[in-house]
């Protein structure tokens, strides 16, 4: 089993790199953020291995770090979630805004993926809304600062309110929530709805 690949980009395609280990070319699947921020070619690369072994290939998938490669394992466990829109959903919802928008029920967020629909959307978050809180994601500053690795974070009807104010003026539910859980662990638990958005725009801004 190959945990992991240490080589020289050799060729950079649409959703896939091949990488050169000591004259071996590997063809890994990487997530278009991957992809994106990966190098180009000629550049040294390291990246995290899954292997998916079917009777008709064997497909090897690349991560750049083990939170990107903790959420395509906690995704394709949910049924329907294949590893394409595994990888798809990594590519327009980043790891470290994965938890606040499964945690926040943002649907939008993960529909943007190409291949994923509503009831999947849905799906996922009805099925990793207790299994997301858990993830070992230390490696998130965000997720660090509000503490969804050791657990849900708590919310109040002043939260929720909040998180719908910020939305009536055009931020992203995801956004949204983690800027209203960050100003939260920051001020102390009598804030009022107006002190708690001011906070949260704080956040937005900064």
């Amino acid at each position: 089993m190959i945990g992991k690949l240490s080589g020289i980009i050799d060729e950079i395609f649409e959703d896939f790199i091949i990488l050169d280990v000591n004259g071996v070319g590997y063809q890994v699947q990487c997530s278009p953020r991957t992809l994106a921020r990966i190098g180009q070619k000629g550049d040294p690369a390291s990246l995290l291995i899954d292997t998916n072994v079917r009777e008709d290939a064997i497909t090897l998938f690349g991560f750049p770090d083990k939170a990107e490669q903790q959420w395509f394992r906690l995704l394709t466990s949910v049924q329907g979630v294949g590893a394409k829109a595994g990888m798809a959903i990594l590519g327009v919802t980043p790891p470290e805004q994965l938890g606040f928008a499964i945690a926040s029920g943002d649907k939008a967020a993960l529909t943007r993926a190409d291949g994923i629909g509503p009831k999947i959307a849905a799906r996922i978050l009805t099925e990793l809304k207790d299994k997301a809180g858990k993830m070992d994601l230390a490696t998130s500053p965000a997720l660090q600062q509000v503490q969804v690795c050791e657990g849900q974070p708590q919310t109040t009807g002043i939260d929720q309110d909040a998180v719908s104010a910020l939305v009536n003026l055009g931020y992203g539910r995801t956004d949204a929530y983690a800027a209203v859980m960050q100003a939260k662990a920051k001020a102390n638990d009598n804030e009022s709805l107006q002190t708690l958005i001011r906070l949260a725009l704080k956040e937005l801004s900064a």
